[in-house]
């Protein structure tokens, strides 16, 4: 017992010695690099000093500090930044579904600005904007080497005027200058269609109205079918969705789990993690689901596309999503202002990361580009078009009655309409297709 007790008193002794030999330079090297920080400090106010009193005009202080904090925030990455009390309010007014501008969801790539994407019914949507676009100039002025709220900034004005942007597209061998008129932006988060037995959900972003709008809609084009039963499954429409509010991308991913994880989020500190799990409900009632993503599909979008995929409860359609898989948090700030700071990474069920990955779709459709003033085909001649019910004197099917031979119709014409929307949007017709499909496969009774 005694050898117990003075093994016990030499490893404490020990361990002061070695704290304290440790923790010295610990100390040192931390008071180091705070001193370091002082004098950055020190420098940092004598260059504001010298732009108040030398710059060639006179500048305001206020405005000097915020793009010193914005500058600061920005060269951490892409999607961090500061908020004054402005753009703060407006923020806000977009999250609740309306705010003014073009209608465009912009990042920034090697100086310039890139479209995410652009938004459904919108001004730049209606100009013919698309995913990839990379604006160069507003109005003439270059936009290299401008922040991205700076470059933003620049693109809002007054309702009703006009603004002219200079786009680089791939493909095309110019840059060229599309006109467009500001608008007061009104999202309409969800938008829905039958076509055939099948119910579309196109969801263009995420914000306060998306689920109310995306449960609302579900049920009345259901309802319009006739029934669960007369469904043969949905497309979940996320083309082009630039994102939006997490809690919402949770809400209409548990909108169609009935257990299992959404999604988690990791920061810095293991402590700040979050995981979010599904409860139970299915508002499709286990019917079949394609979702639809493409290169402007970013953030919240992924995260549903994400999740629905894990879980197999999805077949993912389409091209790669944007690869956007980092959470911002918005921190009110004094003077009414905000920053926007990435605090964290999330990841899908099974544990991978998007960030600049972007999700992979189950199978790669790509969306024909249409070419403008395109010559249409040529028809095909009368006699190609003939069949034997054509010829004179053929034979009737006396094999089927009026109603099968009824229904024989009504199936083509069904057919020949989804020959119609290949020509006008591939991806979807591909996605109606995979449901047809499935139901075909269905057990029989």
């Amino acid at each position: 017992m005694k050898k117990f007790v003075m093994a016990a008193v030499g490893g404490t002794l020990a361990g002061v010695v070695a704290t304290t030999q440790i923790a010295g330079p610990l100390l040192a090297q931390e008071s180091a690099a705070n001193s370091n920080v002082y004098e950055q400090l020190d420098l940092f106010g004598d260059i504001f000093e010298r732009i108040r009193g030398q710059y060639v005009e006179e500048v305001d202080p206020g405005d000097l500090i915020e793009a010193a904090i914005d500058g600061m925030l920005t060269s951490l990455d892409p999607h961090s930044s500061y908020l004054s009390p402005k753009d703060a309010a407006a923020m806000q007014v977009q999250t609740r579904g309306e705010f003014g501008g073009l209608g465009i969801e912009v990042t920034q790539e090697e100086g310039f600005i890139k479209v995410v994407s652009p938004i459904d019914g919108t001004p730049a949507a209606d100009a013919g904007i698309e995913a990839g676009d990379f604006i160069t100039h507003v109005d003439g002025d270059s936009m290299l080497g401008l922040t991205l709220d700076a470059a933003v900034g620049k693109m809002r004005g007054p309702v009703g005027s006009e603004i002219i942007i200079t786009v680089v597209r791939e493909g095309e061998a110019e840059p060229f200058d599309v006109s467009i008129v500001r608008d007061t932006i009104e999202l309409q988060a969800v938008r829905s269609r039958t076509q055939g037995e099948t119910v579309v959900l196109r969801v263009t972003t995420f914000n306060d109205k998306t689920t109310p709008n995306l449960t609302t809609q579900l049920a009345e084009k259901v309802e319009e079918l006739g029934g669960m039963e007369n469904v043969n499954g949905f497309v979940l429409d996320l083309r082009n969705n630039p994102g939006g509010l997490l809690t919402q991308a949770i809400r209409v991913s548990d909108a169609f789990l009935e257990k299992g994880e959404i999604v988690s989020t990791r920061g810095r500190n293991a402590a700040d993690g979050d995981r979010f799990n599904a409860a139970p409900g299915d508002l499709a009632e286990g019917k079949p689901i394609v979702v639809l993503i493409n290169g402007g599909s970013a953030s919240a979008s992924e995260i549903v596309a994400g999740a629905l995929q894990d879980h197999r409860r999805a077949i993912v359609v389409g091209t790669k999503s944007f690869g956007k898989g980092s959470v911002q948090t918005v921190m009110p700030l004094r003077g009414e202002g905000a920053m926007r700071l990435t605090t964290a990474r999330y990841y899908t069920p099974s544990g991978r990361s998007i960030q600049a990955l972007g999700v992979s779709p189950d199978i790669v459709v790509e969306q024909p580009r249409r070419v403008p003033n395109e010559e249409e085909d040529e028809p095909a001649s009368a006699v190609g078009q003939r069949s034997e019910a054509d010829l004179r004197g053929s034979l009737n099917n006396d094999s089927l009655s009026e109603d099968e031979i009824r229904q024989i119709e009504e199936d083509r014409e069904k057919a020949e309409a989804a020959a119609t929307l290949r020509e006008e949007d591939y991806q979807l017709a591909y996605a109606i297709d995979i449901l047809k499909g499935l139901n075909a496969l269905g057990p029989t009774e």
